[in-house]
């Protein structure tokens, strides 16, 4: 089987800050946010200041930082590779990003049918 195709990445500027704040604050955990209090941004924490549901789908990692999203928004996104990058800004109100003058944001591309169907075979969608 060839490799499967990565559910998450991170661009250069996002590993980067990935590396920066684990330098600060220990080993991270990302979630994807569902909307609430800071829109869908990724929210970046210290591992043990978050806890991660039962239900809550691990996509993969960036920078060695576990990342998670809600089942429900995983079946929405399914079909998407997610590409967390930074841009100017104010980061979430929780995410361990704030007050860095930038943020986490999430990119994405629809799959190849065939990346997708390599993903299905392999139990990840």
């Amino acid at each position: 089987m060839p490799d499967l195709p990565l559910q998450v990445m991170a661009t250069l500027p996002a590993l980067q800050l990935i590396e920066t704040l684990q330098a600060r604050h220990g080993d991270l955990l990302f979630h994807q946010s569902g909307g609430c209090c800071d829109g869908s941004s990724p929210m970046c924490f210290a591992q043990g200041d978050f806890i991660v549901g039962d239900r809550d789908v691990r996509m993969g990692e960036i920078g060695g930082a576990p990342f998670y999203i809600s089942p429900a928004q995983f079946e929405y996104w399914k079909h998407t590779q997610l590409i967390i990058d930074v841009v100017p800004g104010r980061g979430g109100m929780f995410s361990l990003e704030n007050g860095e003058g930038v943020r986490f944001l999430v990119r994405s591309r629809l799959f190849s049918d065939e990346e997708f169907a390599q993903l299905k075979a392999a139990g990840r969608v």
